[in-house]
C-alpha cells in the first residue's frame, strides 16, 4: 500500500498507487475496495496531500505468483496499507506480515483479517519500515517511490541470498531486475529481484583437473567479472546463491563453471573455490 507521512522517510508504500497534489477524496473501484472495513476506518478527509488508490487484486495475485510464494515461507509487505497483499499471501499458507505506519490503514488491515477469518495467519505491525527488522523474510513485497527503493536497497542486498523482492511500478535504480512483467489486462508493471550472494574479493579455484587458479573478482549486483594476468572471468552471473561463469585463458581456451556459493566457499561439480581471508 502507499501512504504519506511527515518525517525522515516521507512516503512508504505497498500495493497502492500515489498521485501527488492536494486531495479531499479517495478514488476506488469495486475491485479495489471490497471490504466494509474500509468504510469503518475510512481515513479520507481534508488535509491529505496524496490520493490513495489501492492496487487491483489481479496485480496483487500476480505479484505473489511472480515471487513464487510457498506455504510456510515468511513474506513481509513494506507499507502494507489495507493489508491486501498480506492477506492474499496468508491465504496461500505463507507466514505473512505487514508493516504500516498509518493508523487508519493499520486498523483496516486488522479488521479485514478478522472479516476474512485470517486473524493469526496474517500479522500487522504499526511501524516505520526503516525501524523494523524484516531480514527474516524469504519474500519482500513493496510499492514504493523510487527514492525509497534506493534507500532500502542496501538493506535488501544484505539479506539472505535467494530472497525474492517484488516491486509494483518502481525499480531499484541501476540494480537491474531479474525479471519484469506487464500485468495482463492492465498498464501495471511488476519487477522481481533475487538477492545475490556476495563474491567480490580474492578466490582460489581448484578445478577438477589442473592447478589451482587465483582470481580477483569485482561485483555489481548479480553480475561479476575479474580474473588474473592469464585468465579472465567472463559471463559472471548470480541468481541467489547459484553462480555461473566462464574462465577464458589468454590462449582462447574456455571452461564453464556452475556451482553454489556457501559463505566463503563455492561448491561445484568436481571443483571448489575458497575466498582468501
Amino acid at each position: 500500500m502507499m501512504h504519506s507521512f511527515r518525517g525522515a522517510a516521507s512516503v512508504l508504500a505497498i500495493s497502492l498507487g500515489l498521485v501527488a497534489g492536494p486531495a479531499t477524496a479517495q478514488l476506488f473501484t469495486e475491485d479495489q475496495r471490497p471490504s466494509a472495513c474500509h468504510k469503518k476506518y475510512d481515513d479520507t478527509g481534508p488535509g491529505r496531500d496524496v490520493i490513495y488508490v489501492p492496487t487491483r487484486l489481479q496485480t496483487v495475485e500476480r505479484m505473489l505468483d511472480f515471487a513464487e510464494v510457498k506455504p510456510g515461507e515468511t513474506l513481509v509487505d513494506l507499507g502494507s496499507g489495507d493489508g491486501r497483499i498480506v492477506l492474499a499471501a496468508a491465504k496461500r499458507g505463507a507466514n505473512a506480515r505487514g508493516i504500516e505506519l498509518d493508523e487508519g490503514r493499520f486498523n483496516i488491515a486488522n479488521c479485514w483479517a478478522q472479516e476474512m477469518g485470517l486473524t493469526g495467519k496474517a500479522r500487522f505491525l504499526q511501524a516505520n519500515i526503516f525501524e523494523h527488522n524484516f531480514t527474516d523474510a524469504a519474500v519482500v513485497t513493496m510499492y514504493l517511490l523510487p527514492g525509497l527503493n534506493i534507500k532500502l536497497r542496501p538493506i535488501v542486498l544484505d539479506m539472505r541470498p535467494g530472497t525474492r523482492v517484488v516491486s509494483h511500478a518502481f525499480t531499484m535504480g541501476d540494480w537491474e531486475a531479474d525479471r519484469t512483467e506487464s500485468v495482463a489486462g492492465s498498464n501495471q508493471t511488476i519487477y522481481l529481484w533475487i538477492v545475490p550472494a556476495k563474491v567480490a574479493g580474492s578466490w582460489t579455484l581448484t578445478p577438477a583437473s589442473g592447478s589451482p587458479v587465483t582470481l580477483s573478482l569485482t561485483q555489481t549486483y548479480q553480475k561479476f567479472e575479474g580474473g588474473n594476468g592469464t585468465t579472465k572471468v567472463a559471463k559472471g552471473s548470480l541468481r541467489g546463491d547459484q553462480i555461473s561463469f566462464t574462465l577464458v585463458e589468454n590462449s582462447g581456451a574456455a571452461r564453464d563453471f556452475t556451482g553454489r556459493v556457501v559463505g566463503d566457499r563455492i561448491e561445484g561439480k568436481g571443483w571448489t573455490a575458497v575466498r582468501s581471508k
